[in-house]
């Protein structure tokens, strides 16, 4: 069993909180934060971008500590799961891998590429595993992609584009909070950057344009260079969708023997799918693949916490988790910000 000590009640941690109720061979027995009206079970108030928001919790099976320090000091909690706004993200992960836990972070790894790589490196010297919550390949219509990437069942990816795009989030202080966040391209477009490094490797340079505001990318549209120049892939991200898009995600992909589709929004608080995944084929054809289970809020969260325990279970890394893909779509987003100030392509060194 493998025991999990949660750090953070902001949506994600009662995100992650509900998701862990469906895992097999691990749970949640801790949970950490400052807030004792949270620590008694009230979380109304908590909500973000899509699922429910929360309300009262029963937690009276779980420990719960007002200060972290107490967490980690518990000899019962082989993972620390964390959930704080971005900027606590280093610290507290080195102090849990310092304390011989493994850790599961929330993305992004940390706000910039410096602290990622400290964060990588100390996994590495305290032998424990540092895992990121990229999430994004654990929703059924993005795994069906990267698997046919990956099986080259239709043949080479020639060509794909991506979409994500939010309206400013209101939903917390933390979360409008550029400093704590590092934006939108740190915060929500490091999704896209993490994706399309996993299924088409690290690019060797990108050219973006857009909004750069204070330092922040608030919008970018984005060409990735491959060392195969046949390759063209392409993304648009941003937070300055208006009040009524809360959040649209979605993308297509042309491969030799097909074009895989898939485009959806949270339209005046209601999700709409534009267009449900479909894969076009060569012969005039468009099937929708049959996917596998799991219709709740949470269930690509319960597959990804369930991908990191099972990892540890059996001591080998999760790719899709990795900490070093992760670090490096951090990178990424950073310089995708750059060429959009500078208005040049950037090399990625």
């Amino acid at each position: 069993m493998i025991r999990i000590g949660l750090v953070g009640i902001g949506f994600m941690g009662y995100t992650h909180f509900t998701a862990a109720a469906k895992l097999k061979g691990a749970k949640i027995t801790a949970i950490a934060s400052g807030n004792a009206k949270k620590l008694a079970g009230d979380w109304r108030g908590v909500r973000g971008n899509f699922g429910p928001p929360a309300g009262q919790v029963d937690l009276s099976k779980v420990k719960k500590y007002s200060e972290f320090e107490a967490l980690l000091a518990d000899p019962d909690i082989d993972l620390v799961d964390i959930c704080t706004p971005p900027d606590q993200h280093e610290e507290m992960a080195l102090a849990a891998l310092k304390a011989g836990k493994h850790v599961f972070v929330e993305k992004p790894i940390a706000l910039e590429a410096a602290a990622a790589d400290r964060m990588v490196a100390a996994a590495k010297k305290a032998g424990k595993m540092l895992l990121v919550g990229h999430v994004l390949p654990f929703f059924a219509e993005f795994g069906f992609l990267a698997e046919a990437v990956r099986s080259g069942k239709y043949g080479k990816l020639r060509a794909a584009h991506f979409r994500r795009v939010i309206a400013k989030p209101d939903w917390s202080n933390d979360m409008a909070s550029e400093a704590k966040t590092g934006g939108p391209a740190v915060d929500l477009h490091i999704h896209d950057t993490h994706f399309i490094s996993l299924i088409c490797g690290v690019p060797k340079a990108v050219q973006s344009r857009g909004i750069v505001e204070n330092g922040f990318a608030q919008y970018l549209t984005t060409q990735y260079v491959f060392d195969d120049p046949t390759l063209a892939v392409s993304s648009v991200s941003g937070g300055i969708a208006a009040k009524g898009l809360e959040f649209a995600h979605g993308f297509e992909a042309y491969f030799e023997k097909a074009t895989i589709q898939y485009e959806g929004a949270t339209l005046a608080k209601a999700w709409t799918l534009h267009k449900s995944l479909v894969v076009i084929t060569n012969d005039g054809k468009a099937t929708a693949p049959k996917l596998k289970a799991g219709g709740e809020w949470y269930s690509a969260f319960t597959a990804e916490l369930q991908a990191a325990c099972d990892g540890i279970a059996k001591g080998e890394e999760p790719r899709l988790l990795s900490g070093t893909l992760a670090r490096d779509a951090l990178k990424l987003a950073h310089l995708e910000t750059k060429s959009a100030a500078t208005g040049k392509a950037v090399a990625v060194k």
